[in-house]
């Protein structure tokens, strides 16, 4: 995306675009804004999981915390939602889970901590930071786009009535460098799912717990009418337009890993989930 962002300074200001485009991509480097995780479980309307109201949960997510050499633990938020699905927001040093009750519902113990780890690895790895950076590359390079095509179009009648040579290359460049970036941004964000699968698995000792908690996500993810209707027959998405890689591969990925470094945690069990264990707490009284 760096390179999308030289090209483009190059195309519209020359070397000096370059340099002044550079220049810019450190100051953002340096500076770059992050979203209040706070804010956005507001907007979620999530509910905090203290220690008191979900403490299998919040034991959890300490040890894995601990195992990932985090200096900070990250805080649990719980999303009256049924979907089910997890996600990370914040910085590594403020950083917020969010699980939603669909989850927490379908999903036993043994995968639940599988899918805490994957997130906890998002942390680790800074993954938040890195794909917040190469969203906002990918947006100023649209806008860079933008504004070479409207210049392009601007002195369109002095290129015509000219006999000045049409640089194609560039202009090719102006139209398609937005989508040339978020084709990198997406595999960008399937190298970083690969390597928190793998991450998480180092973790938990437990490579099988998040493969058979991802399988599960994948065929509760359609809705009502697909799972009636089209049972195994979505359309297949594009490998090239997914922000995550295919299940199958992710599976094939993490059973193949070699017999665990670490010592799986001691309280994975498969015939209960966290709903279940904190349910007298709190969990079974919230509905979406």
């Amino acid at each position: 995306m760096v390179s999308f962002l030289s090209l483009l300074g190059w195309v519209l200001w020359g070397v000096d675009g370059i340099f002044w485009l550079l220049l810019l991509g450190f100051v953002l480097l340096l500076f770059n804004p992050v979203a209040s995780p706070w804010l956005i479980m507001r907007m979620y309307r999530a509910t905090r999981l203290t220690s008191v109201k979900a403490p299998t949960l919040d034991s959890t997510l300490r040890e894995l915390a601990h195992r990932a050499g985090l200096h900070r633990v990250p805080e649990l938020f719980y999303v009256p939602s049924p979907m089910v699905n997890a996600f990370t927001v914040g910085s590594r040093n403020e950083a917020v889970i969010a699980v939603t009750d669909g989850l927490l519902r379908s999903l036993d113990t043994r995968e639940t901590v599988g899918v805490l780890a994957h997130e906890v690895s998002h942390v680790r790895n800074n993954d938040m930071w890195v794909m917040g950076m190469a969203d906002l590359f990918s947006r100023l390079t649209s806008l860079l786009s933008l504004l070479g095509q409207f210049l392009l179009l601007l002195n369109l009648p002095l290129i015509v009535m000219s006999n000045v040579s049409i640089n194609w290359f560039a202009i090719l460049l102006l139209i398609f460098a937005p989508n040339l970036s978020a084709l990198a941004q997406l595999g960008l964000s399937r190298t970083r799912e690969y390597e928190a699968d793998l991450s998480a698995a180092r973790l938990t000792g437990d490579p099988e717990g998040l493969a058979n908690a991802l399988v599960k996500i994948e065929q509760r993810s359609g809705s009502l009418l697909e799972r009636l209707f089209l049972p195994g027959r979505r359309i297949p998405e594009p490998s090239l337009l997914r922000t995550h890689p295919p299940t199958k591969e992710r599976v094939r990925r993490l059973m193949a890993l070699k017999p665990p470094v670490v010592e799986p945690l001691s309280f994975i069990r498969r015939e209960r989930g966290f709903l279940q264990d904190d349910a007298p707490v709190y969990l079974v009284s919230r509905r979406p």
